[in-house]
C-alpha cells in the first residue's frame, strides 16, 4: 500500500509522505512513487509549483500536523536486514533510485517548496534539503545522526554541508546532532523560518502565489540558534583532516568543546572518520551529482562493515544504547579502512538519469 499522497490544489501539487506511525521515514515503495509523482507534475501544465509535506495524523496519539515529522530518514532497519540476506543488493537499488530522486528534486522545473515541520533527518534532508524553498518552523529538529548508527551522511549531506559556510557542517555531520530553525539555516540545509501557526496559511497562498511572494509575506527571524555564536572556535577545532586532532582541539576549547569532544567518542570511529574524508572530498567536486556518485560508494562500502549492523543493533533494535564499535577509537581507524570506502563498487558507479523522463539506471 502506498505511503504518499498527491494532490492538486489550485497550481499548487502536493506530495505528502504519508506513514506517521514511523515518522514517515522513507521505504523503497515511496522513493519511487514521489519520483513518479514528481515526473507527473512536471508534465502538467496546469502546476506551477510543488510542495513536498509530511502527514502527522493518523496515529494513536500522534501530535497535530505541523509538530510531528516530515520525515525521520530511511527505514534503515529494513537496510539492516538486506545487509544481512543479501550483502545489501536490495539496499543498493535502494540508495540508486534515492539518489536519483535527490538529483530530481534539485532541477526540478519548477519551483519545489519542502516544509520542514518537526524531525528531518537523514533521508528525510535529501527529500527536502535540495528543493529551490527550504521552510523551517518552531517544531524543526534537522541533522544527519550516521554516525551514531556506524553509517555515513548521505543523500547529498556531503555536497550540502559543505558549500562555503566554515566548519559547520562538519561538526554537523561527526557529532549526529539535530538541530533547531536557526541553526538549520546557518547550515545551509534551509532557507527561512515561518512559524507554525502560519504554515497553513502559507499552504493556502502557495496555490496562487509564486513561492518566493508567499514565503516572504509569511516568514520571520527565527528563534536564536547555538552555532552562529560558536563559529570561531568550531572553525578552529574542526578545521584539518585529522580526526584525532580535532578532537584534542575540542578537548582543549572550553566546556563547549569538551561536550562536542565526548559527543564524538559516543560514534562509531569507523564512522566518523570515513565522514570527515567524505566531506573533504566533496568540498572538490563540482555538482551535487558528483557528489552523489561518491556517496554510493560509501555508502555500500560503510554498509558492510560491522559498525553499520552494531550501530543499527543498538540503537533500533535492541535499543540498548551500548554499540560496541570496531575499532572501538580513532586511533584504530587505518588510512586503508577510510580509503576502501571510496574505492569501485562490484555493480558499478551510480549513473544518474540525465532527464526527468530518464528512470535511474
Amino acid at each position: 500500500m502506498t505511503n504518499i499522497t498527491t494532490e492538486t490544489r489550485g497550481a499548487l501539487g502536493v506530495i505528502t509522505l504519508d506513514r506517521p506511525e514511523a515518522l514517515n521515514a522513507l521505504t523503497h515503495e515511496m522513493v519511487t512513487e514521489t519520483a513518479d509523482a514528481l515526473r507527473a507534475f512536471a508534465a502538467d501544465d496546469a502546476v506551477e509549483r510543488v510542495l513536498i509535506t509530511g502527514a502527522g495524523e493518523g496515529a494513536p496519539g500522534a501530535k497535530p500536523r505541523w509538530q510531528q515529522a516530515l520525515c525521520a530518514g530511511g527505514d534503515v532497519v529494513t537496510l539492516h536486514a538486506d545487509v544481512q540476506t543479501t550483502r545489501g543488493q536490495g539496499a543498493a537499488r535502494f540508495w540508486r533510485d534515492e539518489y536519483a530522486l535527490n538529483a530530481q528534486i534539485a532541477r526540478f522545473p519548477k519551483p519545489v517548496v519542502a516544509i520542514q515541520h518537526g524531525i528531518v533527518l537523514g533521508g528525510g534532508v535529501g527529500i527536502s534539503g535540495h528543493a529551490s524553498h527550504r521552510v523551517v518552523t518552531d517544531s524543526t529538529r534537522i541533522g544527519f545522526p550516521e554516525v551514531t548508527i556506524g553509517f555515513v551522511p548521505d543523500v547529498g549531506a556531503t555536497w550540502l554541508l559543505t558549500r562555503g559556510r566554515g566548519e559547520l557542517g562538519t561538526r554537523a555531520a561527526l557529532t549526529g546532532d539535530h538541530f533547531g530553525a536557526a541553526d538549520a539555516i546557518a547550515l545551509g540545509l534551509a532557507d527561512r523560518y515561518v512559524p507554525e501557526d502560519r504554515l497553513d496559511e502559507l499552504v493556502s497562498s502557495l496555490e496562487t502565489t509564486h513561492p518566493s511572494a508567499a514565503i516572504e509575506q509569511l516568514a520571520a527571524e527565527p528563534p536564536a540558534g547555538q552555532l552562529v555564536a560558536a563559529r570561531p572556535m568550531i572553525d578552529r577545532a574542526f578545521a584539518g583532516d585529522d580526526t584525532q586532532a580535532i578532537v584534542e582541539r575540542l578537548a582543549a576549547a572550553g566546556a563547549e568543546g569538551e561536550a562536542l569532544a565526548a559527543t564524538i567518542a559516543k560514534r562509531s570511529p569507523f564512522a566518523v572518520a570515513v565522514t570527515l574524508a567524505a566531506l573533504r572530498r566533496a568540498r572538490g567536486l563540482r555538482s551535487l551529482e558528483e557528489a552523489l556518485v561518491q556517496e554510493y560508494r560509501v555508502s555500500r562500502h560503510s554498509s558492510l562493515a560491522a559498525d553499520f549492523s552494531e550501530g543499527i543493533r543498538a540503537q533500533l533494535i535492541d535499543k540498548d544504547r551500548r554499540p560496541k564499535w570496531t575499532p572501538s577509537s580513532l586511533a584504530g581507524v587505518t588510512p586503508a579502512m577510510v580509503e576502501g570506502c571510496f574505492a569501485p563498487v562490484p555493480e558499478g558507479d551510480l549513473v544518474l538519469p540525465t532527464s526527468l523522463e530518464e528512470e535511474p539506471a
